[in-house]
């Protein structure tokens, strides 16, 4: 299990969620006043950290919501092949391969350090 559950009122921002089984990056969030019989609703709009999709979801602020465990971590260029890099991560010395994106692309070379995070089992280079 790579998420936990918060509730809708206590995310912000800048956060992560999980939608349709997809990490986001949370964009804006806006929270409506309480009806006459009903409950105060929030709407957030996120965009997926791994397939660039604008998402949005509508739920009762007291509604449970998944949250990706995302892991920050740094790692060595080891090389380039193609469309993919190898990286060798600094604490656990593991290398992996990941794909590169086609604005990323020249900006790797061997032996550079990158940041990349780990979410639901999945990588992404996020600072070069």
């Amino acid at each position: 299990m790579s998420w936990t559950q918060a509730e809708m009122r206590t995310l912000k921002p800048n956060r992560y969620i999980l939608i349709d089984d997809e990490p986001c990056k949370i964009i804006s969030i806006t929270i409506s006043k309480p009806g006459k019989h009903g409950e105060a609703k929030g709407r957030l709009e996120a965009i997926g950290i791994f397939d660039g999709q604008k998402k949005s979801i509508v739920h009762p602020v007291s509604h449970k919501v998944k949250v990706p465990l995302i892991d920050k971590r740094t790692a060595q260029v080891l090389s380039i092949t193609g469309s993919e890099v190898q990286l060798m991560d600094l604490t656990t010395y593991e290398t992996f391969q990941v794909p590169i994106e086609d604005k990323d692309k020249g900006k790797f070379q061997p032996g550079k350090e990158v940041q990349y995070l780990i979410a639901m089992g999945r990588k992404k280079i996020t600072r070069i």
